[in-house]
Protein backbone atom coordinates (compact mmCIF):
# COMPACT_ATOMS: atom_id res chain seq x y z
CA UNK A 1 0.00 0.00 0.00
CA UNK A 2 0.69 3.73 -1.01
CA UNK A 3 2.31 5.63 1.99
CA UNK A 4 1.87 9.56 3.01
CA UNK A 5 -1.18 11.56 3.17
CA UNK A 6 -4.39 10.49 1.79
CA UNK A 7 -7.59 12.54 0.57
CA UNK A 8 -11.17 11.24 -0.79
CA UNK A 9 -13.11 14.16 -2.64
CA UNK A 10 -16.55 13.30 -3.88
CA UNK A 11 -17.62 14.96 -6.91
CA UNK A 12 -13.97 15.12 -8.12
CA UNK A 13 -14.49 15.14 -11.90
CA UNK A 14 -15.31 18.51 -12.17
CA UNK A 15 -15.89 21.76 -10.93
CA UNK A 16 -14.79 22.49 -7.57
CA UNK A 17 -14.02 18.59 -6.83
CA UNK A 18 -11.42 18.77 -9.70
CA UNK A 19 -9.95 22.05 -8.56
CA UNK A 20 -9.62 20.44 -5.02
CA UNK A 21 -7.88 17.65 -6.61
CA UNK A 22 -5.34 19.36 -8.18
CA UNK A 23 -4.94 21.38 -4.95
CA UNK A 24 -3.93 18.34 -2.85
CA UNK A 25 -2.28 16.72 -5.43
CA UNK A 26 0.10 19.95 -5.65
CA UNK A 27 0.47 19.41 -2.11
CA UNK A 28 1.78 15.80 -2.40
CA UNK A 29 -1.49 13.65 -1.24
CA UNK A 30 -2.45 10.37 -2.53
CA UNK A 31 -5.87 10.70 -4.02
CA UNK A 32 -9.09 8.72 -4.13
CA UNK A 33 -11.55 10.65 -6.29
CA UNK A 34 -14.83 9.51 -6.06
CA UNK A 35 -17.23 10.82 -8.96
CA UNK A 36 -20.63 9.32 -10.93
CA UNK A 37 -18.39 10.64 -14.64
CA UNK A 38 -16.23 7.24 -15.31
CA UNK A 39 -14.77 8.64 -18.56
CA UNK A 40 -14.24 12.00 -16.78
CA UNK A 41 -12.57 10.58 -13.91
CA UNK A 42 -10.46 8.35 -15.76
CA UNK A 43 -9.16 11.45 -17.71
CA UNK A 44 -8.84 13.06 -14.68
CA UNK A 45 -6.66 10.75 -13.33
CA UNK A 46 -4.06 11.03 -16.37
CA UNK A 47 -3.97 14.26 -16.11
CA UNK A 48 -2.93 13.71 -12.60
CA UNK A 49 -0.43 10.96 -13.18
CA UNK A 50 1.22 13.06 -15.97
CA UNK A 51 1.61 16.00 -13.91
CA UNK A 52 2.50 14.33 -10.47
CA UNK A 53 5.80 12.16 -8.80
CA UNK A 54 6.49 8.95 -9.28
CA UNK A 55 5.39 8.07 -5.45
CA UNK A 56 2.04 9.63 -5.67
CA UNK A 57 -1.31 7.72 -6.20
CA UNK A 58 -4.46 8.77 -8.24
CA UNK A 59 -7.44 5.82 -7.73
CA UNK A 60 -10.88 6.78 -9.00
CA UNK A 61 -14.08 5.26 -8.14
CA UNK A 62 -17.07 5.77 -10.57
CA UNK A 63 -20.42 5.30 -8.36
CA UNK A 64 -23.59 6.33 -8.02
CA UNK A 65 -23.60 7.60 -4.48
CA UNK A 66 -27.65 7.66 -4.53
CA UNK A 67 -27.39 3.83 -4.68
CA UNK A 68 -27.62 1.55 -1.67
CA UNK A 69 -24.63 -0.20 -1.18
CA UNK A 70 -22.32 3.06 -2.54
CA UNK A 71 -20.81 3.87 1.09
CA UNK A 72 -19.41 0.32 1.59
CA UNK A 73 -18.30 -0.32 -1.34
CA UNK A 74 -16.22 3.35 -1.45
CA UNK A 75 -14.27 1.79 1.96
CA UNK A 76 -14.01 -1.02 0.45
CA UNK A 77 -11.75 0.15 -2.11
CA UNK A 78 -10.31 2.46 -0.06
CA UNK A 79 -9.08 -0.23 2.27
CA UNK A 80 -7.68 -1.60 -0.30
CA UNK A 81 -5.25 1.07 -1.55
CA UNK A 82 -4.58 2.80 1.52
CA UNK A 83 -4.54 2.01 4.78
CA UNK A 84 -4.69 5.40 6.15
CA UNK A 85 -6.92 8.30 5.22
CA UNK A 86 -6.04 11.99 5.79
CA UNK A 87 -8.80 14.00 4.54
CA UNK A 88 -12.19 13.70 3.24
CA UNK A 89 -13.43 16.10 1.33
CA UNK A 90 -18.03 16.03 1.20
CA UNK A 91 -18.06 17.64 -2.30
CA UNK A 92 -20.20 16.36 -4.38
CA UNK A 93 -23.88 18.03 -4.43
CA UNK A 94 -26.96 19.00 -6.29
CA UNK A 95 -29.55 21.86 -6.51
CA UNK A 96 -32.26 23.16 -7.71
CA UNK A 97 -34.01 25.84 -8.93
CA UNK A 98 -38.02 26.13 -8.97
CA UNK A 99 -40.35 27.12 -6.06
CA UNK A 100 -41.01 25.33 -2.93
CA UNK A 101 -44.80 24.70 -4.35
CA UNK A 102 -43.58 23.51 -7.40
CA UNK A 103 -41.08 21.49 -6.24
CA UNK A 104 -41.90 17.68 -6.23
CA UNK A 105 -41.36 15.87 -3.50
CA UNK A 106 -38.94 13.23 -5.20
CA UNK A 107 -36.41 16.49 -5.94
CA UNK A 108 -35.92 17.39 -2.62
CA UNK A 109 -35.46 14.12 -1.63
CA UNK A 110 -32.49 13.63 -4.29
CA UNK A 111 -31.14 17.31 -3.06
CA UNK A 112 -31.66 16.03 0.75
CA UNK A 113 -29.60 12.75 -0.13
CA UNK A 114 -27.05 13.85 -1.94
CA UNK A 115 -25.94 17.20 0.20
CA UNK A 116 -26.93 16.01 3.39
CA UNK A 117 -27.62 12.63 4.32
CA UNK A 118 -24.29 11.20 1.55
CA UNK A 119 -21.94 13.10 3.54
CA UNK A 120 -23.23 11.72 6.76
CA UNK A 121 -23.49 8.50 5.66
CA UNK A 122 -19.40 8.43 4.13
CA UNK A 123 -18.26 10.28 7.48
CA UNK A 124 -19.72 7.54 9.51
CA UNK A 125 -18.53 4.93 7.49
CA UNK A 126 -15.23 6.40 7.36
CA UNK A 127 -14.92 7.95 10.88
CA UNK A 128 -12.56 5.54 12.35
CA UNK A 129 -9.63 5.25 9.87
CA UNK A 130 -10.25 8.98 10.14
CA UNK A 131 -9.60 8.58 13.68
CA UNK A 132 -6.42 6.16 13.57
CA UNK A 133 -4.74 8.31 10.93
CA UNK A 134 -4.87 11.76 12.58
CA UNK A 135 -3.13 12.76 16.05
CA UNK A 136 -3.03 15.59 18.14
CA UNK A 137 -0.24 17.39 16.04
CA UNK A 138 -1.89 16.93 12.63
CA UNK A 139 -5.46 15.43 13.10
CA UNK A 140 -7.23 14.16 9.99
CA UNK A 141 -9.97 16.33 8.63
CA UNK A 142 -13.29 16.24 7.78
CA UNK A 143 -14.10 19.06 5.10
CA UNK A 144 -17.62 19.38 3.73
CA UNK A 145 -18.76 22.02 1.18
CA UNK A 146 -21.81 23.65 2.86
CA UNK A 147 -23.05 26.63 1.51
CA UNK A 148 -25.25 30.55 3.11
CA UNK A 149 -27.97 28.85 1.38
CA UNK A 150 -27.84 26.91 4.75
CA UNK A 151 -27.75 30.44 6.79
CA UNK A 152 -30.23 32.23 4.99
CA UNK A 153 -33.00 31.86 2.64
CA UNK A 154 -32.49 31.57 -1.18
CA UNK A 155 -35.45 32.19 -2.93
CA UNK A 156 -36.05 28.77 -5.21
CA UNK A 157 -33.89 26.91 -3.53
CA UNK A 158 -36.06 25.75 -1.11
CA UNK A 159 -34.63 21.93 -0.73
CA UNK A 160 -31.23 22.99 -1.50
CA UNK A 161 -31.10 25.68 1.36
CA UNK A 162 -32.74 22.76 3.97
CA UNK A 163 -30.70 20.30 3.02
CA UNK A 164 -26.81 22.83 3.51
CA UNK A 165 -28.67 23.79 6.80
CA UNK A 166 -28.66 20.19 7.72
CA UNK A 167 -25.67 19.72 6.98
CA UNK A 168 -24.32 22.48 8.97
CA UNK A 169 -26.40 21.60 12.05
CA UNK A 170 -25.04 17.78 11.86
CA UNK A 171 -21.29 18.40 11.39
CA UNK A 172 -21.36 21.35 13.89
CA UNK A 173 -22.45 19.29 16.47
CA UNK A 174 -20.32 16.62 15.61
CA UNK A 175 -17.34 18.53 16.32
CA UNK A 176 -18.48 19.36 19.11
CA UNK A 177 -19.04 15.60 20.18
CA UNK A 178 -15.69 14.54 18.69
CA UNK A 179 -13.83 17.63 20.27
CA UNK A 180 -11.32 14.79 22.07
CA UNK A 181 -10.59 12.72 18.81
CA UNK A 182 -7.89 13.87 16.32
CA UNK A 183 -10.11 14.37 14.10
CA UNK A 184 -11.32 18.56 12.75
CA UNK A 185 -14.06 19.22 10.62
CA UNK A 186 -13.62 22.27 7.95
CA UNK A 187 -17.09 23.83 7.24
CA UNK A 188 -16.90 26.15 4.05
CA UNK A 189 -20.07 28.17 3.36
CA UNK A 190 -19.24 29.32 -0.25
CA UNK A 191 -21.48 32.00 -2.20
CA UNK A 192 -21.79 31.53 -6.21
CA UNK A 193 -19.68 29.29 -7.62
CA UNK A 194 -18.78 28.88 -11.37
CA UNK A 195 -18.91 24.92 -11.00
CA UNK A 196 -21.50 22.18 -12.89
CA UNK A 197 -23.77 22.26 -9.87
CA UNK A 198 -25.77 25.58 -11.15
CA UNK A 199 -25.61 23.73 -14.51
CA UNK A 200 -26.59 20.42 -13.61
CA UNK A 201 -29.19 22.23 -11.38
CA UNK A 202 -32.91 20.63 -11.39
CA UNK A 203 -36.51 21.82 -12.57
CA UNK A 204 -39.22 21.42 -9.95
CA UNK A 205 -40.31 17.94 -12.06
CA UNK A 206 -36.62 16.75 -11.74
CA UNK A 207 -35.78 17.81 -15.20
CA UNK A 208 -32.46 19.90 -16.14
CA UNK A 209 -33.42 23.79 -15.47
CA UNK A 210 -33.38 25.54 -18.22
CA UNK A 211 -33.44 29.02 -17.21
CA UNK A 212 -30.80 31.30 -16.43
CA UNK A 213 -30.26 31.42 -12.68
CA UNK A 214 -29.85 34.73 -10.04
CA UNK A 215 -27.10 35.75 -7.45
CA UNK A 216 -26.09 37.23 -5.22
CA UNK A 217 -22.84 38.16 -4.50
CA UNK A 218 -19.28 37.51 -6.63
CA UNK A 219 -19.00 34.37 -8.54
CA UNK A 220 -15.87 33.03 -8.20
CA UNK A 221 -14.03 30.78 -9.76
CA UNK A 222 -13.70 26.95 -8.50
CA UNK A 223 -9.99 27.25 -8.55
CA UNK A 224 -10.33 30.61 -5.91
CA UNK A 225 -12.10 28.48 -3.88
CA UNK A 226 -10.08 25.37 -3.69
CA UNK A 227 -6.88 27.10 -2.84
CA UNK A 228 -9.03 29.00 -0.21
CA UNK A 229 -10.72 25.68 1.35
CA UNK A 230 -6.55 24.29 1.34
CA UNK A 231 -5.32 27.45 3.48
CA UNK A 232 -8.07 26.92 5.65
CA UNK A 233 -7.72 23.83 6.14
CA UNK A 234 -3.61 23.87 6.69
CA UNK A 235 -4.00 26.20 9.20
CA UNK A 236 -6.97 24.51 11.31
CA UNK A 237 -9.76 26.56 10.96
CA UNK A 238 -12.81 25.32 11.65
CA UNK A 239 -15.05 27.80 9.29
CA UNK A 240 -14.29 29.56 5.91
CA UNK A 241 -16.59 32.43 5.02
CA UNK A 242 -15.07 33.53 1.93
CA UNK A 243 -17.72 35.96 0.45
CA UNK A 244 -17.87 39.38 2.65
CA UNK A 245 -20.90 40.32 0.16
CA UNK A 246 -22.58 37.09 1.31
CA UNK A 247 -21.29 37.63 5.02
CA UNK A 248 -23.39 41.41 5.32
CA UNK A 249 -26.47 39.80 3.56
CA UNK A 250 -26.63 37.08 5.93
CA UNK A 251 -26.29 39.86 8.87
CA UNK A 252 -29.18 41.94 6.75
CA UNK A 253 -31.11 38.76 7.67
CA UNK A 254 -30.94 38.31 10.87
CA UNK A 255 -31.08 41.63 11.91
CA UNK A 256 -33.50 43.09 9.24
CA UNK A 257 -35.43 40.04 7.97
CA UNK A 258 -37.69 41.54 6.25
CA UNK A 259 -35.63 44.24 4.33
CA UNK A 260 -33.27 40.79 3.21
CA UNK A 261 -36.64 39.35 1.72
CA UNK A 262 -37.57 42.14 -0.24
CA UNK A 263 -33.97 42.88 -1.83
CA UNK A 264 -33.56 38.91 -2.62
CA UNK A 265 -37.02 39.00 -4.20
CA UNK A 266 -36.02 42.14 -6.27
CA UNK A 267 -32.92 40.28 -7.30
CA UNK A 268 -34.43 37.11 -8.41
CA UNK A 269 -37.51 38.68 -9.83
CA UNK A 270 -36.42 37.00 -13.47
CA UNK A 271 -35.48 33.62 -12.49
CA UNK A 272 -39.07 33.76 -10.25
CA UNK A 273 -41.27 34.39 -13.39
CA UNK A 274 -39.51 31.36 -15.37
CA UNK A 275 -39.82 28.64 -12.14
Amino acid sequence: MSTGKVALITGAANGLGWALSQQYWQAGYHLFMVDLDQDGLEGRQQELVVSGRGDQTAIVCAIDLLQPDAIENIEKKVNQHFDQLHVLINNAGITHRSLAQKTHNDVVAKVMELDYLIPVKLTQQLLDTLQSSGNKKEPATIINIGSMAGWLPVMARAGYCAAKSALHQYFETLRAETSHLPVDILMIYPSFLATDIEKNALAGDGKPARHARSTIGNINSAEWMAEKIQKAHLSGRHRLFPDKTIMLASLLYRLLPGVYLKLMGRKFKSELAHT
